[in-house]
Formats: C-alpha cells, sequence, structure tokens
C-alpha cells in the first residue's frame, strides 16, 4: 500500500533532501530510518519537493509503497523514536487516496522567507531562519513588485537551469508583510516551483526594496529570458516549505497525471 507522510524539518546541517553519498540528507535520514523499521533495503521514498541545503520545511510530504501489514500510526511513533537528533519530526502518516503521488499530485506549494532589516534590534535566535539585510527595505515597493508579476509565465530569468526541466510556473501568490518583531516575512505561492525560483524572486524584491532596482524591472528581467546579475539570489536559510496543497481525496490521480504531462520531458 502507498502511505503519504508529512514532516518537517530544519534544514541548517543537511546538505538538502536529496541523497548524496558522505552527506548528510533530509531523504537519507528518512530512508534510513524507514528501511530500518520495515526491513527493507531497497525501500525510497517520493517527495513533494527538494528543497536545498540548509533550507527548511514545515509541511513537507512524502509517499512511500510498504508492504499492507504496516500499521501507519506504529510507524509515526517508531519514526520519531529513531530520529532522535530532533531536526526531523514526523506528524502524521496514513494510507494514501488511489492515485496519489508526493510530488505529482499538488495543487500549490507554499513558502515564506523572512528578512531582517533592522539592523539595531536583531534577535541572534533567529539568525538560523532569518535571512539579515544590511540596510533598510521599502515593503511598498517590494510589494508592487511581487504583485506585478503574478500568473503563468516562463521564469527563466529567475530559475536556475536544469536539462529537460521546464520553466512555466504559475505564480499564484507572492506577498510581503511585516511580523510583530518588524521582520519582512514573503508568502510565495505557486503550482510548482523551478530550481532556486524562490530564492530568486526575494532577492529581485530586496534589490527593488533598496532602490537598486525599479518595480517595472521585475516584469521586464522576467520578460527577457535569461539569466541576469541585477539581483542576488538570497541564502537558503531564511526559507521554509510552508504548505502542500493536495486537491480532494478523488482528484489526486487524475491531478498527477496531468502534472506529469506538463513537466516531463518527451
Amino acid at each position: 500500500m502507498r502511505l503519504r507522510i508529512d514532516f518537517s524539518y530544519d534544514g541548517t546541517d543537511f546538505a538538502g533532501w536529496a541523497k548524496q553519498p558522505g552527506l548528510s540528507t533530509v531523504q537519507g535520514d528518512l530512508d534510513g530510518a524507514l528501511a530500518t523499521i520495515l526491513r527493507d533495503p531497497d525501500l525510497q521514498s517520493t517527495v513533494a519537493g527538494r528543497t536545498d541545503a540548509g533550507v527548511h520545511a514545515h509541511g513537507q510530504v512524502l509517499h512511500v509503497d510498504v508492504d499492507d501489514s504496516v500499521d501507519p500510526d506504529r510507524l509515526v511513533r517508531q519514526l520519531n523514536s529513531f530520529l532522535t537528533g530532533g531536526a526531523i519530526h514526523v506528524h502524521r502518516a496514513a494510507v494514501a487516496a488511489e492515485g496519489f503521488d508526493a510530488r505529482y499530485s499538488p495543487l500549490f506549494r507554499r513558502y515564506e522567507y523572512r528578512v531582517s532589516d533592522a539592523v539595531e534590534n536583531r534577535d541572534p535566535r533567529t539568525r538560523r531562519f532569518t535571512y539579515w539585510a544590511d540596510d533598510p527595505l521599502d515593503m511598498e515597493l517590494m510589494n508592487e513588485a511581487a504583485a506585478s508579476i503574478l500568473g503563468l509565465h516562463d521564469w527563466t530569468t529567475y530559475c536556475k537551469p536544469r536539462d529537460g526541466a521546464t520553466r512555466v510556473r504559475e505564480l499564484q501568490v507572492f506577498q510581503w508583510r511585516r511580523d510583530a518583531d518588524g521582520t519582512l516575512v514573503a508568502e510565495i505561492q505557486a503550482d510548482a516551483f523551478c530550481h532556486n525560483m524562490v530564492r530568486n524572486l526575494v532577492g529581485m524584491c530586496i534589490a527593488v526594496g533598496r532602490g537598486r532596482l525599479q518595480v517595472s524591472d521585475a516584469v521586464s528581467l522576467r520578460d527577457q529570458r535569461t539569466r541576469t546579475a541585477a539581483f542576488i539570489v538570497v541564502p537558503p536559510h531564511g526559507l521554509t516549505l510552508l504548505e502542500v496543497g493536495y486537491p480532494p481525496d478523488a482528484e489526486v490521480g487524475a491531478r498527477a497525471e496531468l502534472s506529469r504531462a506538463r513537466r516531463e520531458p518527451v
């Protein structure tokens, strides 16, 4: 049977999601725990979105195919007992709906990126999850730039190229707010993201907030569809995957088939 597993992690000390020889990764730790508990050395999970080194997750999702005898609730307890370091926590496991695919069934992924521009009033306790900008930022201009690029577009300018991967995505939500402590928080949601897209979009907005780019540059750069040095790619530690949104159970299979047809090269 196929299980859906929901979990979180602090990505600080991991070399990203995907297994890499000789490196500590989220998938390496989770798949290792699953393989040991279920006594299946060939077991391998499929995740909703592969995060880079240093990126965190609060609402990550994976699926894994296991023997029908596995008790999902017991497996959650076993996993959290096995993963004693505290950097990964499993919230729940359940039998997945027919056709469910953690990677291809989502309707959206929602991220946040945290930026502190309060140079004189920073909290060192948040440094592992917040990018410290070195000058004040204009949130109003950043919101104008973010709103101007919503929609279905080719995001080549804002992506790190990968062979055979499409760079057409629907950016559904992009907005900035300030938390009570003054931290700038970007909420960014899309049907899917290409590699480094969120960190590039945030970097562009920070350049606008500093006055180094105009609001109109957000669209003009996007439409050039070419890599640029007009803004920085912000560091990974300010980024957290908050939520992966799926359709109702009866629709997850059809959604997966549609997503595969759109994204996989012929």
